[in-house]
């Protein structure tokens, strides 16, 4: 075993990745996974299937190998679900790769100036299936790093990782808009939903949601990736 527990031939499969670009073209020939699991990037390699969370983290587990702090960054939605990019810099500007099922919702450049300023490139895609444009807020990059002592082997675990979902929802959300902003939001033209839905994989179970005790006020029960 080397690096992080991975095998010697998952390590290079991994960099043969070779760019954050690489990264996402990986996710975009995979499926989108319908199942309700958390799996491990191992898990993603091997099976060649993620959902948005999973996509994640794969991605944040992939730019570490190519030398980038695997970090993420939780979308924050009402009358929808969460979406989780993984972020990343170049010449001090901010990218992100993502799974999802929306085709708006996934890769970005590194031509962002800030964080806040990324998140908001996602604002016009991010609709649910009634046209409504959802997304209220976003959190700060979590390094993933932070976890090598208190969950070793994260990385190629064959448990499911709920719990990055459930530090995710914890940290705390920089709103984006305000009240009078989300009062004047209009929905989305057809001709907008039919270009967010093409390739959507229809009737997606919802995913299993897990029991996180205290949850920040106006997010009960709702499901944590994007679907």
């Amino acid at each position: 075993m080397t690096r992080a527990g991975f095998t010697p031939a998952e390590l290079r499969r991994l960099r043969a990745l070779g760019s954050p670009w690489g990264i996402q073209r990986a996710l975009d020939v995979m499926p989108y996974h319908l199942a309700g699991t958390a799996w491990s990037p191992r898990a993603v390699l091997r099976e060649g299937t993620a959902h948005c969370l999973e996509g994640a983290v794969f991605a944040a587990a992939a730019l570490r190998v190519l030398g980038h702090s695997p970090l993420l960054v939780d979308l924050e939605a009402v009358q929808d679900t969460d979406h989780v990019i993984a972020v990343f810099r170049l010449r001090g500007h901010w990218g992100a790769i993502a799974k999802s099922n929306f085709s708006g919702l996934r890769y970005r450049e590194p031509v962002y100036r800030s964080v806040r300023e990324l998140v908001m490139s996602y604002f016009e895609g991010y609709v649910n299936l009634r046209g409504e444009r959802t997304l209220r807020a976003f959190s700060r990059p979590v390094n993933l790093a932070r976890f090598d002592r208190s969950r070793p082997g994260w990385m190629i675990s064959d448990g499911d990782l709920w719990w990055i979902a459930e530090h995710l929802v914890d940290v705390p959300h920089r709103r984006l808009l305000s009240p009078a902003m989300i009062g004047a939001l209009a929905r989305v033209d057809r001709r907008s939903m039919e270009a967010a839905l093409a390739g959507y994989r229809a009737h997606a179970p919802r995913p299993i949601t897990p029991r996180i005790p205290g949850p920040r006020r106006g997010r009960p029960g709702r499901p944590r990736r994007r679907g």
